[in-house]
């Protein structure tokens, strides 16, 4: 490829123009070098210009699912550990049948957020599925909790009772039924609700009130959280907004034994909630340990 001096090289060359030619008959020819000065300028410009013009050799970048992911990972943190702003949550380690659900459901206009959806909308639902299971198998720590909002100790008190209780009152399951004894979700389709910022959870409580944020049907969380006034929904998040990780924060492999949920509060993305099966785990009272025989005297 040939090269071409910058401006500022033709600068450089105009201050070693050639003087007007002398023809005095006393001046030897001999003695005027000018051809020779001329190509050393050439020559030196030209050197001068061609870390420009020469090509570069383009990065090599590694075909791998984390190139390929930087555009979520741009909002959603380095590795998907969640953004600083507290409005991307947290990716990496959630259930992949969990991710897969998103992402389906902002490709399917069930969410509504621009970004994602442009992003999602050329992908195919297989590919969806592979980087669902990549940000799944990342196993990465948690960071403290930060939550400081100002609530009184018998709010969250009310937050505690209801993640860990419910509310029979109101026929509310606790969250551990469905998220896990250790609220760190259930494979394969359950979320935790620990590690997220408090402006994220309110978020999408709020989203799931004004049905902004909608999931398969039947849809368990927008009737969940019907039931649930506003106040409640506060305390809620910020009792798990302040709550450690626990040693294991992996999703749990199971539903947490216990009855099926009732019908009105079946969930379309998490279909084995709502299974008999979840009930058989339950301790049978046939098979308790029965006392020991006394021995003769």
């Amino acid at each position: 490829m040939p090269t071409f001096p910058s401006p500022q090289n033709f600068t450089l060359l105009a201050r070693f123009r050639r003087p007007a030619r002398d023809t005095s008959p006393t001046t030897p020819q001999r003695l005027r070098p000018w051809p020779v000065v001329w190509a050393a300028l050439l020559v030196s410009a030209s050197s001068l210009v061609s870390p420009w013009a020469v090509a570069q050799t383009p990065k090599r970048v590694i075909d791998s699912m984390a190139e390929r992911t930087r555009a979520c990972t741009a909002c959603h943190g380095d590795q998907g550990r969640a953004g600083p702003d507290g409005y991307y949550p947290r990716l990496a380690g959630k259930p992949a049948g969990y991710l897969h659900n998103q992402l389906r459901n902002f490709a399917q206009g069930r969410r509504h957020y621009e970004l994602m959806a442009r992003l999602v909308d050329p992908l195919s639902d297989a590919y969806l599925g592979e980087m669902a299971q990549y940000f799944a198998d990342l196993k990465l720590p948690y960071p403290v909790p930060t939550a400081n909002n100002t609530i009184t100790a018998e709010r969250l008190a009310r937050g505690q009772q209801l993640v860990t209780q419910g509310d029979a009152t109101r026929n509310l399951p606790a969250c551990t039924q469905c998220h896990g004894v250790r609220l760190t979700g259930v494979q394969p389709n359950v979320p935790g609700l620990l590690g997220l910022p408090l402006d994220y959870l309110n978020a999408q409580l709020g989203a799931w009130q004004t049905g902004q944020r909608r999931a398969h049907t039947p849809d368990c969380m927008a009737e969940v959280v019907k039931r649930i006034p506003a106040p409640d929904l506060i305390a809620v998040s910020s009792w798990l907004a302040r709550q450690p990780l626990p040693a294991d924060t992996r999703p749990a492999e199971r539903v947490p034994p216990g009855p099926a949920l009732p019908e009105e509060l079946r969930c379309g993305s998490a279909p084995e909630l709502s299974s008999p099966i979840a009930a058989s785990w339950a301790p049978n009272p046939q098979h308790a340990a029965k006392p020991a025989k006394k021995g003769p005297p």
